[in-house]
């Protein structure tokens, strides 16, 4: 009966320590790795997003098989945001990394062990699949009918564009060639024939962050289908001018009227961030004189962090810190969306003196595990529908690269990447030390027997808790581990 606590005790002990050295000990260890990644510093990828997108394919493989599977997409309607748009708009950002990152692997196949197009063909496959699913397109069918790859619809369109051109660019195989091919003619046609460049992603939503990747994903599509849309591309640069753009800012409005060509509202963090990723590409002039606009006046500096703001600086209006769903919350001015963003906007523009500290902040906030999960983004995305769009988008933005290093000075660290590695450490010894010592008092003292309930209840909530972390059900199985941590109870004998 006398062994009843000492089992307990020490069991409970030993789960503690596992979950601080999982949690928390490993993560900063492997946070100060990838923080002297010479990649995080230069238009390399950094080498630990080859580990990250092998175990993000895995799970992204088996999620899209289910959910083209499960037809849950038709069930959604247009007011779920996060539901119908996010797993579309995830599949493309892996889409897009793995194309990156093949790239990378065939100038120097030393950065990962196999090709990215060879270990993560299941998920390119499925991934492809569940973007050229008519359930998955159940959303724009409700704003535009069925002829909605016909006409206008131009968010879903651009998605459908580049994830049929990194398929046929990673796989080399033309199982959508037809409809590729039909969406690059009719949209870049719809484009050009517009009055001022200008099309709407729903009716009435016209959005530039959307048309600007559209031209782009044209462009890329060009390469796969031999096809010539350079005329089409100098073009389109007047749907980003005059009119268009925020008068305050003299950058791209975040929303226009595509009848009148009018710009609606200020230039926001999220739409240039985005926009400046793809810029480049298309007019790398334009794209110079774009950024040099931005850093000026959205990039913002304090003791504890820094990062790129959701309005610009001189913006008149109180913003609500909780945002929308398209900046995320927004504390102290910050855009979250547009930071995230900017990551790839600053290694696009070869601005590495604040792509280095953006990319390190990202990352502690990431929360980064050992099996290669980003805690954190994962419990911000969309768990039910879409649970890996936060770290397919991190990936995406860590994987843009550019030739050129306009950066000026040398990249330092916010204060807030130093106290991020503290609070990891911390929590680890300090738990570590708590645990020990909770044993040692046990140790210390003479104890009565532990009833017999206790002993049931306790063993109960550990052997569901570990069914629950053996059946992938994390937070259920955590839940009943941090329960068992209360037991024993009981009295102690003088």
């Amino acid at each position: 009966m006398n062994n009843r606590p000492r089992l307990m005790i020490y069991t409970n002990a030993i789960v503690v320590i596992l979950v601080l050295v999982y949690f928390f000990a490993l993560p900063a260890v492997t946070l100060i790795q990838a923080l002297n990644d010479p990649g995080l510093r230069s238009g390399e990828i950094p080498g630990f997003v080859f580990r990250w997108h092998r175990s993000l394919s895995e799970d992204m493989e088996q999620w899209a098989l289910d959910r083209v599977s499960s037809g849950r997409a038709s069930e959604l309607d247009t007011s779920d945001i996060s539901g119908t748009e996010w797993p579309v708009f995830s599949s493309v950002f892996y889409l897009w990394t793995t194309e990156a990152l093949q790239e990378a692997w065939e100038e120097d196949p030393s950065l990962a062990d196999s090709a990215p197009a060879v270990y993560a063909r299941g998920a390119i496959e499925a991934v492809t699949a569940l973007v050229a699913d008519p359930n998955h397109a159940a959303w724009v069918v409700q704003h535009w009918g069925e002829d909605y790859l016909d006409h206008e619809n131009l968010f879903y369109r651009m998605l459908l564009i580049s994830g049929l051109t990194s398929y046929q660019t990673l796989l080399g195989e033309d199982t959508y060639e037809t409809t590729l091919r039909q969406q690059v003619e009719s949209l870049a046609d719809e484009i050009d024939a517009s009055p001022y460049g200008l099309l709407d992603d729903y009716p009435g939503e016209c959005y530039p962050v959307d048309i600007l990747p559209a031209i782009a994903a044209i462009q890329r599509a060009d390469e796969v289908l031999g096809t010539d849309h350079s005329a089409f591309v100098i073009r389109s640069l007047r749907a980003f001018e005059d009119t268009r753009l925020d008068p305050a800012t003299g950058l791209p409005a975040y929303r226009c009227d595509s009848f009148t060509g009018e710009g609606l509202g200020s230039a926001r963090g999220v739409g240039i961030s985005y926009m400046l990723i793809w810029a480049p590409e298309l007019w790398p002039e334009t794209a110079q004189e774009w950024y040099h606009l931005y850093e000026e006046q959205f990039w913002q500096e304090s003791w504890l962090a820094v990062g790129f703001r959701e309005f610009p600086i001189q913006y008149p209006y109180t913003v609500s810190p909780m945002g929308d769903v398209d900046s995320g919350p927004i504390p102290f001015g910050f855009g979250t969306a547009a930071s995230a963003f900017g990551i790839g906007a600053a290694r696009a523009n070869g601005d590495f003196e604040r792509a280095y500290p953006l990319s390190a902040e990202a990352l502690v906030l990431a929360w980064p595990l050992p099996d290669g999960t980003l805690l954190m983004p994962r419990l911000l995305s969309n768990l039910t529908d879409a649970p890996f769009t936060g770290e397919a988008a991190l990936l995406f933005t860590l994987t843009r690269g550019s030739a050129a290093d306009n950066t000026q000075g040398r990249p330092s660290l916010p204060f807030s990447v130093y106290l991020g590695l503290c609070i990891y450490a911390g929590i680890a010894v300090g738990g570590v030390i708590l645990s020990i010592k909770r044993v040692g008092q046990w140790e210390k003292g003479r104890h009565n027997s532990v009833a017999a309930w206790q002993f049931i209840t306790w063993l109960l909530l550990m052997a569901f808790g570990l069914g629950g972390l053996l059946l992938s059900c994390d937070i259920l199985g955590g839940i009943l581990f941090l329960a068992a941590q209360f037991f024993p109870r009981m009295d102690r004998n003088p």
